[in-house]
């Protein structure tokens, strides 16, 4: 960037009317404070404004791949625990961050490692992976941890969700919510059967940051399994095995200077 270049912010929104003029007003404020806003993602950019829901969020993640750059997101969704600013708060976003009053999240993310005879495919999530079967079947996975076999659950399928994923899909299916400074892994059981049949854990499993959880379906004529990461589907006939851990990769959301997550857990969760 030359020297008397403008800091470059990308904006992001969905396609809702209130998310529209919301970025027209921010991008208007940005360029009167000395920033350059762009539509298109520049990976010199020194931030990125996302408005919407958190599912926006989400989907501009996955988009542009994780991308190495601060997130700020402003809500015109309905829950926003991802989202940090509300349209009347523009303009004391500006001021603050102009004064290096915002602090940087450094959230986890969890990826998924799916094999498939001589094929590998890689997912990966800020919230989650679900490993599921198809559609209202009964579904059969030999889990394991690390090294060693835990059970065959049957039910629905699992969730496996970073610490930021736990007030998410994870909290809706009954999860622990887990205080994202803490390094770890949870895995949680969506539906599980306990019957004479079948025997399955039914309370979540919290995991230290440097274990991984190995599923192996079972495979037969006709079922496939489905991989989700956040709410990126994905469908596979015949899996090996599916590995899930933590990535080493880190998605940075822009904090004002008061965040405090139990707050905000306390003001959209309890």
């Amino acid at each position: 960037m030359a020297k008397d270049a403008k800091p470059i912010i990308n904006i992001f929104e969905n396609d809702s009317s209130v998310s529209r003029e919301t970025r027209r007003i921010f991008k208007q404020k940005l360029e009167k404070a000395g920033y350059q806003v762009c539509d298109e993602f520049r990976p010199d950019a020194e931030l990125i404004v996302c408005i919407g829901g958190d599912g926006q969020l989400l989907r501009t993640l996955h988009q542009l791949d994780f991308p190495a750059v601060p997130f700020v997101g402003v809500n015109t969704g309905h829950l926003g625990f991802f989202q940090e600013l509300h349209p009347d708060q523009l303009d004391e976003f500006i001021f603050l961050y102009n004064q290096g009053r915002c602090t940087v999240q450094n959230l986890k993310t969890v990826k998924a490692t799916i094999e498939s005879g001589s094929e590998t495919f890689c997912q990966k999530g800020l919230n989650e992976i679900v490993i599921t079967g198809d559609s209202s079947q009964l579904t059969h996975l030999n889990m394991s941890i690390d090294d060693s076999f835990i059970e065959k659950f049957s039910g629905d399928g699992l969730l496996i969700s970073s610490p930021a994923g736990s007030t998410a899909y994870n909290y809706a299916l009954r999860g622990s919510i887990v205080d994202p400074r803490l390094d770890l892994l949870q895995v949680t059981p969506m539906a599980p059967q306990n019957t004479t049949a079948y025997r399955s854990f039914t309370s979540s499993i919290l995991l230290p940051h440097d274990c991984s959880v190995t599923i192996y379906p079972e495979n037969k004529e006709g079922k496939g399994i489905n991989v989700v990461a956040d709410s990126t589907h994905c469908r596979y006939e015949r899996i090996d095995r599916i590995t899930v851990e933590l990535s080493c990769e880190t998605v940075q959301l822009l904090r004002l200077e008061d965040y405090d997550f139990w707050r905000k857990v306390k003001s959209k969760l309890l």
